[in-house]
């Protein structure tokens, strides 16, 4: 089994000695610049994707150890400080750049987050002592993994295997792994490749950094607000102490630190049990007078039997406290339209528009990370891209969100979509979409044979053509036949072929003729007069469409027989 850091203290007094002392050290440093929010203790309040009721962490043993009163710098001086200062406050250079990456990334994929480095930096500290000083390669990778305790239930919580040892190299139970201090579990969900080398690893630091990251601002978190912070740190270890803890490191950092070598790194020597991690495959201790409160580590207690003799009692698990009241800032006041234009399409195609809404808080101001839900209703098998016709979205920044493609399905008509925000008063738009019927773009004949007859009789080969929009055949296309003149300006004409009514009478124009299922008209039989000559029949749809024929009467050729030898 892997040493721990440092030593654990037992629960109960001590951890409320420690939780006392870190209030204390909070006020004499001046650290607390934004108040603990009220009752942000439970994680399920905050939208973490956490699995079950268990932490990122999985609430494994923390480093307990808190800044020195005296803050690097005062409060408004920069934090790019040169190598100098406290000891505490330098951060080993490839942990430093993995923080602040990590930041950059998430700027760039979720900026209503707002994460700051030095909210990583405070857990990378507490839970690994950034990563044991920054014992680390070239790729940010620890020269030997940091693994905390079994969580098999005794003195910490109970996590049977969830990895096969892959990750923490124990079958039985897991541990919490890396320099963020991950359970498998955990990893397996929020895991990512941070420094681009095509693996997700939770001891590097760049990919332990960016995960923290994103586990951090799951769900809808705003991390410049002070009640979304706390419920952050608090999803990713359940406990006020744990929180007290962070919270006195991300104000100590966020005062000024600086640079310093890999391998440098100042290591913490108080740890808890009470609900964290942070142990490590590196037995080595803390360097003496470095930081923390200096005492001399000492092994870690075998777990006491079950009944046994001085066993100390488990401390039970606190109530979950009562969520805070929503700042005015992050409650939802109203839904309104973005600028969506009207919503129509053809069968079969995308619409052009897309729905477009826009979240404010009861301030007015756009409101970031709202989750809007939209929702296609009505006779239709319209969908959203993907094939779905319910999705939910969150705000952007500026409070907007635009909800995926509409794909028009073959049935047509009028629909709505719905956009809906809110739970306890929900906010709701509404829009009417219609798909169209195809109207054919062109109508063409089926073959390419020659149409001829003699004068008075009938034309042998009868004309068939198809509608189409696009190249797709569109059945019911309403089609009228007419026999024209040449010219500019054709008219009816009044000679030439013709077609026949039910009285055997000569019609040259015939309406109420509609393509057939496969978008295939055959027109009735033609009849030609005594007229010889080229003549034009023109096919024309209701959507514009046209296609014009050439018709030719003319008299059979007739065969001159040949003629007689001369006799010989």
């Amino acid at each position: 089994m892997a040493a721990q850091f440092g030593r654990r203290l037992r629960r109960g007094a001590t951890t409320t000695a420690v939780a006392a002392a870190a209030v204390a050290a909070l006020s004499a440093s001046q650290a607390p610049g934004a108040p603990l929010a009220e009752g942000g203790g439970d994680p399920a309040a905050s939208g973490s994707a956490s699995p079950g009721d268990s932490a990122a962490t999985g609430n494994s043993p923390y480093y307990t150890d808190l800044p020195p009163l005296n803050t690097p710098n005062k409060p408004g001086s920069s934090v790019n400080l040169p190598v100098t200062g406290s000891a505490e406050a330098g951060i080993p250079a490839s942990i430093l750049a993995a923080y602040k990456k990590a930041e950059q990334d998430l700027a760039g994929t979720d900026a209503a987050c707002r994460l700051p480095w030095q909210l990583l930096a405070a857990i990378g500290k507490v839970e690994s002592g950034q990563a044991r000083g920054g014992k680390v390669d070239a790729n940010g990778t620890t020269f030997s993994p940091i693994l905390g305790p079994a969580l098999n239930g005794q003195g910490f919580a109970l996590i049977k295997d969830t990895d096969g040892g892959a990750y923490d190299g124990d079958s039985t139970h897991d541990r919490a792994v890396g320099p963020m201090q991950f359970i498998p579990q955990t990893w397996a969900t929020w895991g990512q490749d941070g420094n681009g080398d095509g693996r997700k690893d939770p001891n590097n630091i760049y990919d332990a950094a960016l995960a923290a990251g994103r586990y951090l601002c799951a769900g809808t978190r705003d991390l410049a607000v002070a009640a979304d912070l706390d419920r952050a740190v608090l999803s990713y270890n359940h406990s006020r102490e744990y929180l007290r803890t962070v919270r006195s490191w991300f104000e100590f950092y966020k005062r000024g630190t600086h640079e310093v070598p890999d391998g440098t790194g100042v290591l913490p020597s108080g740890n808890t049990s009470g609900s964290g991690s942070g142990s490590s495959s590196d037995p080595s201790p803390s360097p003496s007078g470095t930081g923390g409160s200096g005492a001399t580590p000492s092994p870690s207690p075998t777990p006491p039997k079950p009944g046994g003799s001085g066993s100390p009692s488990p401390t039970p698990t606190p109530p979950p406290e009562p969520s805070p009241t929503p700042t005015p800032s992050r409650t939802l006041g109203s839904l309104e339209n973005a600028g969506t234009g009207p919503l129509a399409a053809t069968a079969g195609e995308a619409f052009s528009e897309r729905i477009k809404v826009r979240a404010r808080n009861t301030l007015g101001s756009p409101l970031a990370k709202a989750s809007v839900t939209f929702t296609i209703t009505g006779d239709t098998d319209t969908r959203f891209s993907g094939g779905r016709s319910t999705v939910t979205l969150p705000t952007a920044a500026d409070g907007t969100v635009t909800a995926p493609v509409l794909n028009a399905g073959e049935k047509t008509g009028a629909f709505k979509v719905t956009a809906v925000a809110g739970t306890n008063k929900p906010r709701v738009l509404t829009y009417t979409a219609a798909v169209a019927a195809r109207q054919a773009d062109t109508i063409a004949r089926t073959d390419e044979k020659a149409l001829t007859a003699a004068p008075g009789a009938e034309f042998a080969d009868t004309v068939e053509v198809k509608a189409t929009y696009k190249g797709i055949a569109v059945a019911g296309t309403a089609v009228t036949a007419t026999m024209i003149t040449g010219g500019e300006t054709p008219a009816e004409n009044d000679k030439g072929p013709h077609f026949k009514d039910a009285d055997g009478n000569a019609v040259r124009t015939l309406t109420d003729l509609k393509t057939g299922a496969d978008g295939v008209l055959k027109l009735p039989k033609i009849y030609a007069d005594d007229t010889a000559g080229t003549f034009l029949l023109r096919l024309t749809t209701a959507s514009g469409a046209t296609l014009v024929v050439e018709l030719k009467v003319e008299a059979p050729a007739v065969e001159t027989p040949a003629a007689e030898a001369p006799a010989a």
